[in-house]
């Protein structure tokens, strides 16, 4: 509540972004357990805390008169494309090898970042109240 759904959505999404840059780090780097943990748990907060600014952003696109059905619907097309992209992974892996995976993973948040300070600056609804 402090800083706003917008600038949440920012937040996470750049500490998302920045934490596959870990990953690639850490694939060039010596094993290293503590740094592997470390990772791990940077991961993690990072993706609950863009994944609860998702979830008050999508709230917020809701009617109150269709709030389940249009919150279920926005989830399922939320997750859709990354699951669709998740399957194929393994065979980017293959072929690029993971620091540069991660790299690529992490380049992906931009254009997520650019559409969130779009969205920031322009204040556009996608949807009307009822």
């Amino acid at each position: 509540m402090k800083f706003g759904t917008y600038r949440s959505l920012l937040i996470g999404a750049i500490a998302a972004a920045s934490t596959n840059l870990l990953f690639a780090f850490l694939a060039v780097i010596e094993k290293n357990l503590f740094y592997l943990a470390t990772i791990i748990i940077a991961d993690n907060l990072a993706s609950g805390f863009a994944g609860a600014a998702f979830v008050v952003y999508l709230s917020s696109l809701t009617s109150i008169k269709f709030t389940a059905t249009q919150y279920a619907l926005f989830s399922s097309l939320m997750l859709f494309i990354p699951k669709l992209i998740a399957g194929y992974s393994g065979a980017i892996v293959d072929v690029i090898d993971y620091p540069r995976f991660f790299i690529f993973t992490a380049i992906l948040g931009i254009p997520v970042i650019l559409l969130i300070i779009f969205l920031n600056k322009t204040k556009l609804k996608f949807y009307t109240k009822a």
